[in-house]
């Protein structure tokens, strides 16, 4: 492969994975007859956390292991992508997402059928609220996008040992679900929540409920303001 190639393939790869873990924690707490159900929130981030830590390290031996159109429009605004690649990787990354989403579908496809919550089954894959409210909710995806973005920009101002910055990012990661996450879910990413809420529309998953569209278009414009801010205050400041 090219080196555009290479790193745009990089960006799909380490989505899907992102998703496959990602949503994959979701559903071992949400779904009926899970070994994991009713785990809590503790085990959703720090399953968010991993996933996130494992799909960097896959993901960065290619590319620079973006795994979010938010990151990814943050990085162009400072000058570390160019702009040429940035709506390849977003494609990437929102079909590398929709796959992670499949596959949680196909590893859980008897639970799903055990589970009669259509709210839980969403929730397996794309994000909603604890309290509908479009201006808070938006404010809650910008502050917690503006935490991931500007913290993974500050990082690259850092001397880390040979390997342990992807650990790091999955700990920024965990921080955020932990501290910030129970208003939104904590989509942070438009990629983690539109690809699998696309994977939810079309999907024959049993029982499942409507897809929340109206609510839909928060985990990505929040996301890209909060991007869009913590690019503009690391320039200001480097």
């Amino acid at each position: 492969m090219s080196g555009d190639t290479l790193q745009i393939f990089s960006e799909f790869l380490g989505t899907m994975i992102l998703v496959l873990l990602g949503d994959g924690v979701c559903a071992a707490v949400n779904l009926k007859k899970s070994k994991a159900e009713a785990a809590g929130w503790v085990a959703i981030a720090l399953g968010w956390g991993a996933a996130v830590t494992i799909a960097v390290y896959v993901s960065g031996t290619m590319g620079p292991a973006h795994l979010n159109p938010a990151v990814t429009v943050g990085m162009a605004f400072i000058g570390n992508l160019d702009w040429a690649l940035v709506v390849p990787f977003i494609l990437a990354q929102l079909v590398g997402a929709f796959v992670g989403a499949t596959l949680v579908w196909l590893s859980y496809l008897p639970h799903f059928k055990e589970t009669e919550d259509q709210g839980y089954i969403l929730g397996t894959f794309a994000t909603g609220p604890a309290i509908r409210n479009n201006v808070s909710n938006v404010l809650t995806e910008t502050i917690g996008t503006f935490v991931l973005v500007f913290g993974i920009m500050m990082f690259g101002q850092n001397t880390f040992a040979d390997g342990l910055n992807p650990l790091v990012v999955g700990v920024l990661i965990l921080s955020i679900g932990l501290s910030l996450g129970g208003s939104t879910g904590y989509a942070i990413n438009p990629a983690r929540d539109l690809g699998p809420r696309i994977a939810h529309q079309l999907l024959p998953i049993a029982n499942k409920g409507k897809s929340e569209w109206d609510y839909s278009w928060i985990p990505v414009v929040g996301p890209i303001l909060g991007a869009v801010v913590a690019a503009l205050l690391y320039m200001v400041i480097l």
